[in-house]
Order: C-alpha cells, then structure tokens, then sequence
C-alpha cells in the first residue's frame, strides 16, 4: 500500500468546510520532499496506511506493524506516538475505544519471535496502563479482535508467517491444519487469565462488534472459509456476516451465518462497541475470486440484528462503495438516529463523492452528497470525529 495519505471533509453549520489531503510524515515521504527527518526507531518508521482514530486530543494513524502517527486536525503530522516509551512493540490498526472509560484496547501481533502477541491498554488520559504477553504457538496474522465491556477476544486464526512465502512476495499463509481458537481474556485481567475456545478454520479480517449475555460472549464477524494463497492479492473468498457465541460455561462455540452475501467492513454506533447493537452497517463486497477486480461493492447495508431485516443502500451500479461510518445526530438520541458516511468512487466518471445518508431512512436517497474535488484512491477505515474529541 506504501506511506498513508489522509482524506479528511470537515463539516460545519451543514455545509462541507473544506476538503483535504496529506501524506504522513514518514521517514519515506520526508525524505522524498527533500525535508530533514531526525533519526527513529525501526518501530517509528510506519506507514499509518490502514486507519484513523482520535484519542487523548489527537488523531492515530495505524498500521499494524508499527506505533501510531499522531496527526492533528488539519492532518498535520505530530510525530509517532509510543505512550513517553512505554510501548515497546507495535500496535493493530485496529484498537477500539471503550465509550464508557475513554480507554483505548488494542494488542500487537507484529513479532518475529516469542512471544508473539500482546495485549496493550491506554487510559484516556493517553498514558499507557497495561502491556501484557499472550501465549500463542506461532506468528499469525491477527488483523483486528473484539472487545466487550468485561473481556477482551484475540483471534488465533490459521494465517500464519511462513518464510518460505517471502519469495513469493507475501510471508502469510492460509494453513487449515494449524487450528483456530478464540482467546477470551479479562479486560483488566492478565495474558495468563486467557482462556481458549477452538473453532472450525477460518479467517476474518473484521468483526463488527461484540458484549457479553450472560456467561455466554456474542460476536459478530466477517468470516470467510480462507484468506490469502500465495499472494496478499489472492483472495480465496471474502467474508459473509456470522455470529459467534461462546459459551464460557460449556467452552463450545456455536456458529450461525446471518447472510449469504458477501459483506465487510462493519461497523456499529460508537456508543454501543463492547456493549449489545441492535444496528449494523456493511459494504457489500465485489470481486469474489478474481483478484484483478475491486473488492469494493456497490451497496451498503444496514442490519437489524435482533430481527434479521437487512435494508440496502445501493450506491450505482458504477459506483464503488467504502467502508459505512456511523455520526449520531446527538448525544442521547436513538442507537441509529443519525448519519451513515463513506466516501464511493464512480468508476465511469472518475469522480469522488461523500455520501451521507439517513440512517433510519436507509433505503432512501443521500441527505447529502459532497463532491470531491479529486480521485479518492480507494482506502481501508475512517472514523466520524466529533468537533469537541480534538482541537479544531
């Protein structure tokens, strides 16, 4: 993917402020632009292609093999961000805030040597609470893992570092015969409290959400049978939307496939992460099996998880989506009152839009669509970041 650049709408009064581009400032794009870059640390030295966040005043910017970029609101590149030096290994691009503590959860999977995984905690206050080792046998490409309002759950799943790949490009592969489990682990507690529960083989790349019932923990993921052959391009399959429950008492988990169409990229309000959603929104997925083809589907879709009903918002048949971002309309209103964002690519005029649609009026057409003064390559993740979460 090489060095991250952001895209960033702001939005004020109902109209669109400005659009924006930047490259992080990597060692990288420093040194293409001719600019002086000071020595860093081989963990300092990422791409932040893969997602943004804010927490503690700043924006992240993430990748999974390195520490965060801290980024302003003009998407002005700070420095990396390694809690004063306390985060000794890298970080997910995929940590989720708790809505209730403000503290950020996330684990690192990136280590060549034992042991391989770690479990990272940040308070809100941006200081680092816990780094703690979990005990996993082998190198796995664990892209993201789920959290409720007591556990934390890492996905041991079998996409595992093989050195023998990198000639081909790629050092992951699908391994059927290396298992899979799920580890359940206290969100206070400690690695060695971690508790594992085997599943069928499978990859996924995103869950949605996840919350405790009982002594039963309930996940929705994006699983999909395979991951990646021989190449990081050589997608198998993409996923479909399952549910998982585990139950903590029994240690089975039982799997149930909500939809047969292929979706990702899920997301909930994010009031509700760790905590029962009754609303889901997916982008639908393209491109199964055919590699030269966008991944990127033209609709997007919102579920009912309590009832089933799906609703779908379909983009154009030219149009290729991106991943749904949820905007409450206010602090204490209904779980879906508000907005659902992406940013879609209309491969027939070239053009870039932002499209805003009513969330409880999911089938119908956008409130409002920005036009987007250039091509917005086609990117990973994004975040809705309210004006009194960073300085503006």
């Amino acid at each position: 993917f090489g060095d991250g650049m952001l895209h960033g709408v702001r939005i004020r009064d109902g109209k669109a402020e400005w659009y924006r581009n930047q490259y992080i400032n990597t060692p990288n794009v420093a040194r293409a632009r001719n600019l002086p870059f000071e020595s860093t640390p081989e963990l300092g030295r990422g791409t932040g292609n893969t997602h943004v966040l804010p927490h503690n005043g700043t924006l992240l910017a993430l990748e999974e093999g390195h520490w965060p970029w801290k980024i302003d609101s003009n998407l002005q590149t700070l420095g990396y961000e390694n809690y004063g030096g306390e985060l000794t290994c890298s970080m997910t691009a995929h940590p989720k805030i708790c809505p209730i503590t403000g503290d950020l959860l996330a684990f690192s999977y990136f280590s060549f040597e034992p042991p391989y995984v770690h479990y990272i905690r940040v308070g809100a206050d941006g200081k680092l609470k816990q780094l703690d080792p979990i005990d996993v046998p082998n190198m796995v490409m664990m892209h993201d893992f789920n959290v409720t309002q007591n556990n934390v759950i890492f996905m041991d799943l079998p996409v595992v570092f093989d050195l023998a790949e990198l000639a081909n490009g790629f050092p992951f592969k699908f391994n059927r015969d290396a298992g899979a489990r799920l580890g359940v682990m206290p969100r206070d507690g400690r690695g060695s409290d971690t508790r594992w529960f085997e599943i069928d083989p499978c990859y996924v790349f995103h869950p949605v959400n996840a919350y405790d019932d009982g002594t039963n923990i309930v996940i929705h993921v994006s699983r999909q049978n395979e991951a990646f052959g021989s190449s990081s391009d050589d997608y198998a399959e993409v996923g479909r939307l399952y549910k998982w429950t585990i139950d903590t008492v029994t240690g089975k988990v039982s799997e149930e496939m909500v939809d047969d169409r292929p979706g990702d990229f899920g997301r909930v309000n994010d009031k509700y992460v760790g905590s029962k959603a009754r609303f889901a929104y997916l982008m639908s997925l393209g491109g199964e099996g055919n590699s030269e083809e966008p991944v990127y589907g033209n609709s997007l879709w919102k579920y009912d998880l309590t009832t089933g009903q799906c609703w779908e918002h379909y983009l154009g048949a030219t149009t290729r989506g991106g991943e749904p971002v949820f905007a409450p309309s206010s602090h204490n209103g209904a779980e879906d009152e508000g907005y659902v964002m992406t940013i879609v690519h209309d491969t027939a005029t070239e053009k870039s839009r932002l499209v805003i649609i009513d969330a409880q009026n999911f089938n119908g057409p956008p409130v409002a669509t920005i036009h987007l003064p250039q091509r917005v390559p086609y990117g990973a993740h994004g975040s809705w970041v309210p004006h009194d979460m960073i300085p503006m």
